[in-house]
């Protein structure tokens, strides 16, 4: 399931990220792709051992732990710290799928890949193109964010970002993995969590239907839950 989860970063967050990645030097987008999607990658990423790369993903990690949207939709078991592309006039990421597992920056550690991000610091009408493209079985979705908004799908669809006629694209991208591996059971937590909060707020928290939903919730968890 799709997701789109607004304000992860502030606006004055973002004009903070987008002034510092303007005194960067950037590298070939190539550099982090697999064997068949680096053939259709064509962009540029901050470098990923650069302390700016390190510091701004610090950054997005702090507000994501602290985004309730975010963490219903994903319910994260843990994350791979944020990267940073660029893309220019001509610049294009054609049809592709993300690698199954990807190592954690820094470490021998690996992680299954459930679900991809993208969170854009780009404002939509910087630039021309450049939309990402996600194919699930309901179509295809053409997605262009407000700077600051992320969205969250799973990984194991098609995309691609198509290409840029003009203008500049900025955007950091990164996976999660989640503690409900099966995408089905992930997108029926995410509904039940949201009807309890709704729930909540009109009837309070000791309500009985409250109290005998959230024990589903929290039984459902435990029944699909991989730790």
């Amino acid at each position: 399931m799709i997701h789109h989860i607004p304000s992860v970063l502030s606006k004055t967050q973002v004009e903070y990220f987008r002034s510092e990645m303007n005194k960067i030097e950037w590298v070939n987008g190539k550099v982090t792709a697999g064997t068949l999607s680096a053939t259709v990658k064509h962009n540029q990423q901050l470098p990923e051992d650069h302390p700016l790369t390190h510091q701004l993903s610090t950054i997005i990690l702090e507000q994501l732990g602290q985004h309730p949207l975010f963490l219903s939709a994903a319910i994260p078991l843990d994350i791979i710290p944020p990267l940073f592309n660029r893309y220019e006039a001509g610049e294009a990421f054609g049809k592709h799928v993300d690698n199954a597992i990807r190592r954690i920056r820094g470490s021998n550690d690996r992680l299954r890949t459930d679900l991809s991000c993208t969170l854009f610091l780009s404002e939509p009408e910087e630039y021309q193109g450049g939309e990402l493209v996600i194919e699930d079985t309901y179509g295809f979705h053409d997605i262009k964010l407000p700077a600051g908004d992320l969205i969250l799908y799973p990984a194991s669809s098609l995309h691609e970002v198509t290409a840029i006629t003009e203008g500049c694209r900025v955007a950091s991208f990164f996976w999660v993995q989640s503690m409900i591996r099966d995408d089905a059971n992930r997108h029926m937590l995410f509904n039940l969590d949201q009807s309890i909060q709704k729930l909540r707020a009109t009837l309070g928290d000791q309500h009985a239907e409250v109290i005998q939903l959230t024990n589903i919730y929290h039984n459902l968890i435990r029944k699909w839950a991989e730790l």
